[in-house]
């Protein structure tokens, strides 16, 4: 037990500095499905035909095929014969974002879908247009709506990065079996790591609840 202990303890400083790695990579990942999900719910809730069936395509494809696949795909094809050389830091989080996108875009549609359809039209009448109606109006009860969907896709997102490992980048878990592999405390550490990843996982959820609280509107119930 002591041997497994300073085994911890001497590959924890280690470890962690993987930790910033993945919260790295989960940062770029939200915030590029973040970025690429607000306008594709709109588009596929207010767009013309056409724009809802490539958007349709894409989130079909983007939650049909396995990140790990995906990982694949674009790492050692797409970016390759786009010429673009990214780190596997940038790649991982990019692939993820891509995936995270097509789920959050459905998670902000579902809230925009579910307020009253008729304040689209009075924003019309008030003779603003649109995209100001969505803007200023749509927008900032749906993104309000969206905090518990967005905090479920965080733990997603946080758990899929361990996926990193499959390309190179020294994220916590590629730390921790690195470590494992060459002290053969496997148990000891991916324990060590799990609880790490639940620890991140809770402060990240109870942020967002809190965040939740926050923007609350009391009395309203949409």
């Amino acid at each position: 037990m002591l041997e497994q202990l300073a085994v911890v303890l001497d590959a924890l400083p280690y470890i962690l500095q993987g930790a910033l790695v993945t919260l790295a990579i989960v940062g770029g990942a939200m915030s590029l499905g973040l970025v690429m999900g607000i306008p594709m719910a709109v588009g596929l809730v207010y767009g013309p035909r056409f724009v809802r069936l490539i958007l349709g395509f894409y989130v079909w494809f983007f939650r049909g095929v396995p990140i790990l696949t995906l990982m694949f795909l674009f790492y050692f094809g797409i970016f390759d014969l786009l010429g673009l050389n990214l780190s596997a830091l940038a790649a991982t989080a990019i692939v993820l974002g891509m995936t995270s996108a097509a789920y959050q875009s459905q998670i902000f549609r579902g809230s925009i879908e579910a307020l009253p359809q008729g304040q689209l039209k009075a924003s019309r009448a008030l003779g603003m247009s649109d995209m100001q109606g969505v803007c200023t109006i749509i927008l900032p009860q749906a993104l309000r709506m969206s905090i518990p969907g967005w905090s479920n896709e965080f733990s997603i997102i946080l758990k899929d990065s361990a996926l990193a490992y499959v390309v190179g980048a020294m994220d916590m878990f590629t730390r921790t079996h690195f470590v494992a592999s060459r002290t053969y405390e496997h148990l000891t550490l991916f324990i060590t790591a799990g609880v790490i990843y639940f620890i991140i996982t809770l402060v990240g959820v109870k942020l967002l609840l809190a965040l939740e609280k926050k923007v609350r509107i009391p009395g309203y119930t949409s």
